[in-house]
């Protein structure tokens, strides 16, 4: 891989961030998901009004990596998640064609420095329990501290695990 650049991503890359999603999600939750949940979590998460509201009324942060003219993948993050000293990354996606390439690993590094230096002790996911994100998660430093149910309306179940990774603060 090329360089990667970290990018501090805004309102103004909203289009970005939906089009990775519209491509990493039905690759990866194909086998999890049915078709008509995988549809209402993206309208849910992921709409122009979604991830607006994340930013600014949540005080979600995305980063974005790009290598070269392309973005690879975003992430989303909170600090203080919960009043805990938790940096709580809520998204975490990589292109499928780049994925096994460093940029997952990119992100968890970056993420952890910008963590410390706010003084948070501990990284946090969610990750769903049939998702195989969770071997890259663990090989990367984060244990599964607990599993949760969270009823997403219409129907829909998220089935995940809580896995965390801690880091010590700057």
């Amino acid at each position: 891989m090329a360089t990667l650049e970290l990018i501090h991503a805004g309102k103004e890359n909203i289009p970005d961030i939906q089009a990775i999603s519209n491509i990493v999600w039905p690759v990866t939750f194909c086998e999890i998901l049915s078709p008509k949940q995988i549809r209402y979590m993206m309208s849910m998460m992921y709409s122009t009004e979604a991830i607006t509201q994340q930013i600014e009324e949540l005080s979600h942060h995305y980063l974005l990596v790009k290598e070269g003219d392309d973005f690879l993948g975003y992430l989303s993050y909170e600090f203080d998640y919960k009043g805990k000293g938790w940096t709580k990354i809520h998204k975490i996606y990589v292109l499928p064609d780049t994925q096994g390439k460093g940029v997952g690993r990119f992100f968890i590094g970056e993420v952890t420095k910008i963590a410390q230096a706010h003084g948070d002790t501990e990284l946090s996911l969610n990750v769903n329990r049939f998702n195989k994100a969770i071997d890259f998660y663990k090989k990367v430093g984060f244990e599964v501290i607990g599993s949760e149910d969270i009823d997403i309306g219409n129907g829909f179940l998220m089935e995940d695990y809580i896995m965390n990774k801690k880091i010590s603060s700057l």
